[in-house]
């Protein structure tokens, strides 16, 4: 089963690449209200059950994928 992490810097901390992207937007007339820019690791987590899935896809962001203090993230099951 594959598990999608979606990791973002917190809503408080500064994201400077996100207003870089922000910023040539706008300086090519295509303006957004915010751009935060993040990264997503797929995981191939070698087990049917979603719920044991979603559980080592947890253990491994939580171990080495994100930084507490200043990221967020989020799981999802990906559809084939």
């Amino acid at each position: 089963m594959k598990i999608g992490v979606k990791i973002l810097p917190k809503t408080e901390v500064l994201d400077s690449q996100g207003r870089a992207v922000e910023g040539t937007l706008k300086n090519h007339g295509k303006a957004v209200n915010q751009c935060r820019v993040g990264k997503y690791v797929q995981l191939d987590i070698g087990e049917t059950d979603e719920s044991k899935a979603l559980g080592k896809a947890k253990e491994i962001a939580e171990f080495v994928l994100y930084n507490p203090l200043i990221e967020t993230y989020e799981l999802e099951v990906v559809k084939k």
